[in-house]
């Protein structure tokens, strides 16, 4: 990696470009999704020693709920905090005194900054709470503003994390294009990623693809254990997660946007509820997804290149609506007890 970033350095004529491979040169880490839509899981602070049991250093919050954030003050948990979607309005019309405060009412009052690596402003608001697409961008830059003059703009990090779906069409993974209607909100945003070289954050479920296609994708292919290999553009796929992740990256290069990295906010399998989920594929799945990156396997667009990943969900909730296997992709059962054995680290 260091010969062909070197290479490329000597080659290149633009700042952009030797950001990018900046951008390029750390090392993934592996954390897990702390939802809390269930009326019997444990209290934070076991949650908390759940987590600390199976090797998860980071964990993402959805909402800076001060029952579940301020337990992790002092553990050594790096976080991934949400702001919620119904926030944003007041966030971007308000002045930047106001993000100020209500970064250091919401979590700083909990949990110290250098706990906190990254804040998720919205979730899946593209296309599914399209209510709140035009104040992603101005809300992200006051957070910024107050960032900045709090000193943490450069060891916290802005994004918003969205749905495989903001994608019009994502197979081959060449042919990926991002929604056109979402692209007067997603362009400055973009541009802002690129800007401050934050990721794009995205929910990414081969699970999803199977379900809903199951002609056209395997559930060895989902698995990462399949034989057949496919090749796009002389780059060879014998997975989904591969392709899915490669699909935004060439969306993103359509518009204009190279050399962003692409963060996977949620990915994971259920134990039960519908054909194909099951205890086995959730293990296959979710210990490839850690093992790949924890070695640094990256995808065959970006190849050796970290890709930071949050496995969905610490526990089994059986508030989720919706199917019955909504419910059930806890590493946990909403009981506490262990649902299958796997380690991040």
């Amino acid at each position: 990696r260091l010969t062909r970033n070197f290479f490329v350095l000597f080659q290149s004529e633009s700042f952009c470009l030797i950001n990018q491979l900046l951008m390029y040169e750390f090392e993934a880490a592996v954390g897990v999704c702390y939802g809390r839509v269930g009326t019997k899981l444990p209290p934070p602070s076991e949650a908390i020693n759940l987590i600390k049991s199976i090797g998860v250093s980071r964990t993402r919050l959805f909402n800076p709920d001060p029952e579940a954030l301020q337990p992790f003050a002092g553990t050594g948990i790096e976080l991934l905090v949400g702001v919620p979607n119904e926030i944003l309005p007041t966030l971007a019309n308000s002045p930047v005194t106001i993000s100020m405060e209500w970064l250091q009412t919401n979590i700083f009052a909990h949990v110290s900054p250098n706990q906190v690596k990254y804040l998720a402003v919205g979730n899946e608001i593209f296309l599914k709470d399209p209510f709140y697409s035009p104040y992603i961008v101005p809300a992200i830059s006051n957070l910024y503003q107050a960032l900045r003059t709090l000193g943490l703009a450069t060891t916290i990090k802005l994004s918003s994390s969205h749905a495989s779906t903001i994608l019009s069409n994502s197979y081959p993974p060449s042919s990926g294009v991002f929604n056109s209607t979402i692209r007067p909100f997603l362009l400055p945003f973009l541009q802002f990623l690129r800007d401050t070289s934050s990721p794009l954050m995205v929910n990414v479920y081969p699970f999803f693809a199977y379900i809903n296609n199951p002609q056209y994708v395997s559930l060895d292919h989902a698995l990462f254990r399949s034989s057949y290999v496919e090749y796009d553009k002389n780059l060879a796929y014998d997975n989904m997660f591969d392709a899915s992740i490669d699909a935004f990256v060439y969306a993103m290069e359509k518009e204009g946007f190279e050399g962003i990295p692409v963060m996977v906010t949620e990915t994971g399998w259920p134990t039960a509820g519908i054909d194909g989920a099951s205890i086995d594929n959730a293990l296959s799945y979710n210990g490839n997804v850690v093992r790949r990156a924890l070695n640094n396997v990256g995808t065959p667009k970006r190849p050796g290149v970290g890709l930071d990943v949050f496995l969905f969900d610490l526990f089994d909730e059986n508030g989720k609506s919706g199917e019955e296997f909504e419910r059930h992709f806890g590493i946990f059962e909403d009981n506490g007890i262990k649902a299958y054995d796997i380690r991040f680290n």
